[in-house]
């Protein structure tokens, strides 16, 4: 926007506490377009959490009470624009935003019509208007880098406290079909910046705020033939020393030398989605992976000293006991450095919100990041999942706390082992096993 010579100001919603402290942003810019942008590689964003839906919404009330234009870009806002055109936006992004915004506001303050502009929805004389979507940026390249001037910087040093920790993009979609995952902004398309344009950027911020750390957002880092390992040589070329984690596949991560170059890129955490440790509930999903695989990948991380993250979900439909019982034991048996436990979450747009869709009652969407509430006809109850999520936490903690005690590369303080046995719900120390979970929640 500032390329195609607007004046741009940035309120960062991330560090606030209520949407209303917008209010005295919007009255010392005065700002005559007020756009809700939001973060399209968060998956928070794409299950679009209700209490972020009402914040949307009251900033959009804000300011519209000092006469500004209102336009909304988000994952929810393309699947549900009219929602949104009904609670203070004037114009909803579809899809990819930059563009599509640039070419918005040029014709808004020349008062053309808008109905010419490519990928956007709004309402004209009580009727919704859709105009065609508009094709995705096929060369990231060619985007100016992201504009850091108008952050707070030093309001995150101050967060992040001792380990300073920045995201940057890599890559935009994802070509995998996994049939949970929504894809409201990119569908199947997958692009990628080229590793010369993502070291500029590193360099950019190495020298000028001095992260400890990158956590590359991206749904799959490097997806492309050799990329990783240009990467790397790109970094070495340079001596650039930096930290950074990732989120990948394991079917990917055992192709050729590519954790071998993570390593010498100075990848330090790789998340796998391992979701399920039953064979039967990954093809359900149309995963794509194995059992195997996760297990393969997560020990050739291992021994390049690159940490493993797992993120898990239970309660897919057809999802037994067995299923169960099978996720817990790989957890346990493979012990990644960390977890993530969620469960079955239904996004619009996807196979398996079709599927269940007509088992959705009013609440369709969680109120927060700590819901999890099951909104379809699980194998067992809502609350049956909210134990369990704790269960396996609690189990994997007591053996991480064990390890940690037995093994000479990893020992730990007796006071660490005993602070995450403070964690643990007193029935389960007193020897609940899951068992007497499944025994008090049948039926």
């Amino acid at each position: 926007m500032r390329e195609a010579g607007h004046s741009v100001a940035l309120f960062d919603t991330n560090l606030r506490e209520s949407p209303l402290e917008v209010r005295e942003a919007l009255k010392e810019h005065k700002p005559d377009y007020f756009i809700i942008y939001d973060d399209g590689f968060n998956y928070l964003t794409k299950m679009c959490l209700t209490n972020m839906r009402d914040a949307a919404c009251v900033m959009a009330k804000e300011a519209k009470e000092l006469g500004c234009v209102v336009i909304m870009n988000s994952s929810d806002a393309s699947d549900r624009y009219e929602y949104y055109l009904k609670n203070g936006v004037d114009y909803v992004v579809r899809g990819e935003g930059e563009e599509t915004l640039k070419f918005l506001v040029s014709g808004l303050d020349k008062k053309e019509d808008p109905a010419s502009v490519d990928g956007i929805a709004f309402i004209k004389d009580d009727v919704v208007v859709v105009t065609k979507s508009r094709s995705v940026i096929r060369d990231l390249d060619a985007l100016p880098l992201p504009a850091w001037d108008l952050v707070d910087i030093d309001q995150y040093k101050k967060t992040w406290g001792n380990r300073f920790s920045l995201n940057l993009a890599t890559t935009r979609g994802c070509p995998f079909k996994c049939n949970w995952c929504a894809k409201p902004i990119y569908g199947n398309r997958y692009n990628s910046r080229s590793p010369e344009h993502v070291v500029r950027e590193i360099e950019f911020l190495v020298k000028n705020y001095s992260p400890d750390h990158f956590w590359m957002c991206d749904d799959i880092f490097g997806l492309k033939p050799a990329w990783i390992q240009h990467f790397r040589d790109i970094v070495k070329s340079k001596n650039l020393k930096f930290r950074y984690k990732i989120q990948s596949r394991v079917d990917l991560l055992l192709q050729e030398d590519t954790i071998e170059a993570l390593a010498g890129s100075g990848a330090e955490t790789v998340w796998v989605g391992a979701e399920s440790g039953s064979q039967k509930i990954l093809d359900a999903m149309d995963k794509g992976t194995t059992i195997k695989e996760i297990e393969e990948a997560s020990t050739l991380l291992r021994r390049k000293g690159i940490r493993v993250g797992f993120f898990l979900q239970f309660g897919y439909p057809g999802e037994t006991r067995e299923d169960i019982e099978k996720t817990i034991a790989m957890v346990l048996k493979v012990m990644p450095d960390e977890i993530g436990i969620s469960v079955s979450y239904p996004l619009p747009g996807t196979k398996f919100y079709d599927n269940v869709k007509d088992q959705l009652t009013l609440k369709q969407n969680w109120s927060d990041s700590d819901d999890l509430s099951m909104m379809y006809s699980g194998t067992y109850p809502p609350e049956f999942y909210k134990i369990l999520h704790r269960y396996v936490h609690n189990r994997y903690g007591i053996q991480r706390g064990r390890a940690a005690m037995t093994s000479p590369l990893h020992r730990r303080s007796l006071r660490h082992v005993a602070a995450l046995a403070l964690h643990v719900p007193m029935a389960m120390m007193r020897g609940m096993r899951m068992e007497n979970i499944y025994r008090t929640h049948a039926g």
